[in-house]
């Protein structure tokens, strides 16, 4: 496992966030998650 730390932009803002995957993991799949990550952090907030 590696921990990653990735920004995204979402809603206009740009967001940082870690995501730990597996040393296999694409970085499709680890940008991916942490798009999820984000949004799920954003839905919440609100």
């Amino acid at each position: 496992m590696v921990e990653v730390t990735v920004v995204v932009n979402f809603s206009g803002r740009s967001y940082r966030t870690n995501v730990i995957a597996p040393r296999e993991a694409s970085k499709d799949e680890i940008m991916r998650q942490a798009h999820q990550q984000v949004r799920k952090q954003w839905i919440s907030y609100i």
